[in-house]
């Protein structure tokens, strides 16, 4: 599976280095949620919420196109956390990739307004058309919050980047033909419910809906609006 590199927000402040897995990020925070750092036999148990949240994103039921799985989440964004890993794909190639992280304080935090955060960073390739498009990021934007409102979530305190960049060779390289990708570096606070843990299995089912979008998967299943494909997108990568 390819994996999601790159600085994800969890919109606590500050600008770390994309090498440290550990340290918040921005914008918000732009953290790298990557492998796990530190020594974690020292954590004290995790609270009923967290590990019911969990459990949820454990046995949530997704899209056959996509394929996901649990990674090392980072040790330093919060007292506790979870990530998952997912790929976008259409027969052996990927469409689209990201990373989504469940991050826990018990003791709440003042920028997340909640305990609990989302914090995620979703990518693919376009063609250089569609990439030049001056609303692209507002469009990306509000595929994020069409996920999440098309599922009825309620959620707060939303922040996030969308990012376009593009990659010229020359030299030895040239042959290769210019290839531009979007970014979208997000998170947001998930409401809780009954028993102080939100319902990750919908806020996940969102998520994979941005995914979707992004890769240009038609749309689920009859009468299902919330996945839109992506026009002009750049042809599916090798795995």
């Amino acid at each position: 599976m390819a994996a999601a590199q790159g600085r994800l927000s969890d919109g606590t402040g500050g600008m770390d280095d994309p090498k440290d897995p550990g340290n918040p990020g921005n914008p918000g925070h732009q953290g790298n949620p990557g492998k796990g750092d530190g020594d974690t036999s020292r954590k004290p148990q995790a609270p009923l919420p967290f590990r019911a949240a969990v459990d949820a994103l454990r046995t949530a039921r997704l899209r056959p196109q996509l394929e996901i799985e649990q990674v090392p989440p980072p040790q330093r964004l919060a007292p506790f956390t979870y990530a998952l890993e997912a790929t976008a794909v259409d027969g052996e190639q990927d469409l689209a990739d990201g990373r989504l992280v469940l991050l826990h304080d018990p003791a709440g935090h003042d920028a997340w307004q909640g305990t609990f955060r989302l914090v995620t960073l979703v990518r693919a390739e376009l063609e250089a058309e569609m990439a030049a498009d001056p609303l692209l990021p507002d469009v990306c934007w509000s595929w994020l919050t069409g996920a999440l409102q098309a599922r009825g979530l309620m959620y707060g305190e939303p922040s996030g980047t969308v990012t376009r960049a593009s990659s010229h060779y020359f030299g030895g390289l040239s042959s290769r033909p210019a290839a531009s990708q979007i970014e979208i570096r997000a998170s947001w606070t998930p409401r809780e419910g009954m028993g102080g843990a939100p319902d990750t299995a919908a806020h996940l089912a969102s998520w994979c809906d941005l995914l979707a979008q992004v890769a240009g998967l038609p749309p689920a299943g009859p009468g299902d609006a919330s996945v839109v494909t992506l026009p002009q997108r750049r042809g599916p990568q090798p795995r």
